[in-house]
């Protein structure tokens, strides 16, 4: 075949092949374009089955209109009414003309910014939602105006994707029957502004009491920024401050939406530090306790149930328990005003299930000249000395015991500013010298509690307390940095609230329990939704661990140092532990203290954090307001002592050094973990050989001669785990202290005495003045040389009985009954000879000086060796 043929056949071949490329691509556009007009028809069946589903029982768009809601109720425990949540249902309905046009703008720029360009929906927000359902499992708003009146209006709160169809359904239906100026009007008049304030008319006389009319730029601001979260945007609420952040955040898409200029912006911005609201209406009880129960019931049921539900709130505070605590306060502030105290908080808690059972925030929620509404419960202070006991018991799980001694004395630690060191004072300006943590705990030392933090770390105590419930702090190293040594003395903020429930595991034996204000919710149909149920604790403290702490924040006798014998804080027949609290610079003052049951914690200080005057460790201040409504919790209740548990035992131990009593020092009793007593000898306190003649250090050869005697002294030595370098700031500390002693005990000998003696003999055995029941005697006799021993001989009555040549020097003797005396004599290898001292027996009877032929023999103990 020819290159011509061969060429032409190819040619043929590749334009075979190329048609049925082209058909064949042409086939599979056509499947293409036929699967998707399937789908799309599919799509369009289901849409339509779909809406007329959903739109079966659609209310009429029509009755978009203001609708009578149902009050939710909150009760105190026995059923007495606290608040009207949605009160009166306060509306004032507005026309569109009478609100200025910077309040409109407003509230579409922070709501929905296209309200005038869309149809009723926003297709980003529902593409957004529907990327939400499918990726995350999750509804999400997105919600234009017309959305968010239909479901004002029209629908109710529930969440869930066929709610979310009829408010798109019913959004498109008003927003073809209405204008857009109508249905901005609707919302204005619909929307929610915290508490009984329902739609822009209201809110202008609840919160500025003027008209609608009048109000300014920033305050159309601040009352746009409300409806997505009236509860938290209302500055009546449990954070006053709220609404500031929010408001920003409307004037900046006000001025991003052209509505404002940027000079605008910046005025309002700096008028909203001083703007003033109207004082919230007196119409409820205990507000400091509804508002914070109010916010749990919004994350529990949402706003728009709670504000409209009518649910039935059983709460857990004892109304009449409230308000004497209220007065009490109230009271106790207006006495301390020459102090610059001007106001307080307290909060009772049952120490078994967490049960808030009386919250007062302030001396006066509704005081006009004061932040009354800031609810001090919650907010975080300095806790002063008020936080020392989780140092304490954080030491107690680490080997130390109540009875543990640490000495009081002035001391340099490493500051958190290494260029800076940290130099802790008590608060009385003294050091006190050697104290059991029982005392520095209950008489509130500083120094030792410092040394003790230094002892455990940093870490291991910010761990208990995060354990125990404070939820401010954190073990995080950035923490340990932040806060050091001073975080025992209250350089860490905390929550009254937190302390209470913190310390509630003190109380019950070692539990954590977590606070509890709602017992029962009901809806207005009377249907359980919610029950507090009985939910056990997590242990985050021994038994023995709370008790220790118990015990030595209750003992009176432990606070005499630094309180008196008849302090407030003493109450007299009952097992009360409590702890006071004052930061350096007298800002916070703090007492709280708990039975075996109940816990009650009080603050007083100033809202502006200036300090106080002349206030005296929690006595003055705090100290009275607690007692007084201690002592109304107390009444009528039976005493629960603290009752130790079976992880401790009571063991005596010397009064100074706290190890095991000996040598008959004076001792005490108390109580350490099982395994935490301290073994061997008392390195603190001890008898010590000391010459006669100089007071120096006897040695063996002193005490030998006889030439020695025992006397008492204190031996105080601390290590310093902090400055290294071989630097010990502790034992400098210490010895300044010494220094300024003048008892002899606190200064032992450190040289010996001078040795001018080679050779010692002593007889150890009969010892002198002792009665012998038997007439066969052992003969001991110790030499005590520079020198080799040759020989020891035995005298009796002047008569040599023994020569002995090797160790041990000893012999038994056969004596007839009567009156002996014994002698010895050594010689040594360099010649030198010595006698013993005489020692003078009795065998069979009394040792007599003059003894007569036939002693009597009378029986008596033996000495002791």
């Amino acid at each position: 075949m020819s290159w011509f043929k061969m060429w032409k056949q190819r040619a043929r071949g590749r334009q075979v092949r190329g048609d049925y490329r082209r058909w064949n691509k042409a086939k599979w556009w056509r499947s293409v374009a036929l699967l998707s007009f399937g789908l799309i028809v599919a799509w369009f069946l289901v849409s339509t089955i779909l809406f007329a589903w959903f739109a079966r029982d659609l209310p009429q768009p029509d009755k978009v209109v203001r609708r009578e809601g149902f009050a939710t109720r909150l009760y105190d425990r026995s059923g007495k009414l606290l608040y009207d949540i949605y009160g009166d249902q306060r509306r004032i309905p507005v026309e569109l003309g009478d609100v200025p046009e910077y309040v409109k703008q407003a509230a579409v720029a922070i709501e929905d910014k296209d309200f005038y360009k869309h149809q009723g929906f926003d297709p980003k927000g529902i593409t957004r939602a529907m990327v939400a359902i499918i990726f995350r499992g999750k509804l999400q708003g997105g919600s234009t105006l017309t959305q968010q009146l239909v479901k004002n209006v029209l629908l109710t709160s529930e969440r869930s994707l066929g709610r979310k169809v009829k408010e798109f359904m019913l959004a498109v239906q008003i927003e073809k029957k209405f204008s857009k100026d109508q249905i901005l009007q609707m919302y204005l008049n619909e929307a929610p502004y915290g508490g009984t304030a329902w739609g822009i008319g209201t809110a202008a006389e609840v919160y500025f009491k003027k008209p609608v009319s009048q109000l300014t730029l920033l305050e159309g601001a601040i009352l746009a920024g409300m409806p997505q979260r009236p509860s938290v945007y209302t500055p009546y609420g449990a954070n006053p401050t709220a609404y500031v952040d929010r408001t920003k955040a409307v004037l900046r898409r006000m001025r991003e939406d052209k509505y404002i200029t940027r000079e605008q912006e910046e005025q309002a911005l700096k008028d909203l530090p001083n703007v003033k609201f109207s004082p919230v209406e007196q119409g409820i009880l205990a507000p400091h306790f509804v508002f914070y129960v109010r916010e749990q019931l919004d994350n529990m049921f949402g706003e728009k149930l709670v504000e409209q539900g009518g649910l039935q709130v059983t709460t857990t505070l004892d109304l009449e328990l409230q308000e004497k605590a209220q007065g009490i306060v109230a009271e106790e502030i207006e006495k301390a005003q020459q102090f610059h105290i001007t106001n307080g908080a307290s909060l009772v808690v049952d120490a078994i299930n967490g049960e808030i059972l009386a919250m007062v925030g302030s001396k006066n929620y509704f005081d006009r000249d004061y932040e009354g509404q800031v609810n001090v419960v919650l907010s975080k202070r300095q806790p002063g000395s008020a936080i020392k006991p989780v140092t304490y018991v954080t030491a107690l799980r680490r080997g130390f015991s109540p009875a543990s001694m640490l000495m009081d004395s002035e001391t340099e630690f490493p500051g958190v500013d290494e260029n800076t060191p940290y130099k802790p004072v008590n608060y009385d300006g003294k050091y006190h010298g050697p104290v059991q943590l029982r005392w520095a705990l209950a008489s509130s030392l500083n120094l030792p509690a410092v040394k003790l933090l230094a002892l455990v770390g940093v870490k291991e105590m910010l761990k208990v307390a995060s354990d125990m419930g404070f939820t401010t702090l954190d073990s995080s190293s950035e923490s340990v940095r932040r806060y050091g040594l001073s975080l025992t003395l209250g350089g860490g903020e905390v929550r009254l609230l937190d302390m209470a429930v913190a310390y509630s595991a003190f109380a019950n034996g070692g539990i954590k329990v977590e606070p509890v204000a709602i017992l029962k919710v009901t809806d207005s149909k009377g249907k359980e939704l919610f029950k507090q149920r009985s939910v056990k604790g997590r242990r985050v403290l021994s038994e023995g661990e709370s008790f220790l702490v118990n015990h030595m924040l209750s003992d009176n006798s432990a606070r005499l140092l630094t309180f008196g014998e008849n302090s407030l804080i003493n109450i007299r027949g009952r097992s009360v532990a409590v702890k006071t609290g004052t930061t350096n610079d007298r800002r916070d003052n703090w007492t709280v203290g708990w039975t075996a049951d109940t816990v009650v914690g009080t603050w007083v200080g100033n809202n502006d954090n200036s300090p106080m005057k002349q206030v005296a460790s929690g006595v003055t201040g705090a100290a009275p307001i607690w007692r007084r409504i201690l002592m109304e919790v107390l009444k009528n209740r039976p005493d629960k002592e603290f009752a130790p548990p079976s992880d401790v035992e009571a063991i005596l131990v010397d009064s100074v050094s706290g190890y095991p009593e000996h040598d008959g020092f004076a001792s005490r009793t108390d109580y350490f973990l099982k395994g935490t007593v301290p073994a061997g000898r008392d390195p603190i306190h001890r008898m010590v050989d000391v010459c006669k003649s100089s007071g120096k250090l006897a040695t063996s050869l002193d005490v030998a001669k006889g030439d020695a005697e025992k006397k008492e002294f204190f031996f105080f030595k601390e290590s310093d785990p902090l400055t290294g370098g071989g630097v010990n700031k502790w034992q400098e500390g210490i010895d300044k202290w010494l220094a300024e002693q003048s008892d002899s005990r606190y200064h032992p000998p450190t040289e010996e005495c001078d040795q001018n003696e080679d050779l010692v003999v002593v007889i150890t055995d009969p010892l002198d003045k002792a009665k012998i029941d038997a007439n066969d005697v052992e003969v001991k006799v110790r030499v005590t040389a520079n020198d080799d021993t040759e020989w020891v001989k035995i005298y009796m009555d002047g008569q040599e009985k023994e020569k002995l040549t090797s160790s041990p020097y000893k012999t038994t003797l056969t004596l007839t009954t009567g009156a002996h005396v014994l002698k010895a004599r050594a010689r040594i290898r360099n010649g030198q000879e010595r006698d013993s001292s005489e020692v003078r027996i009795g065998v069979k009877a009394e040792w007599n000086a003059n003894p007569s032929p036939n002693p009597s023999v009378s029986p008596s103990p033996s000495p002791s060796p």
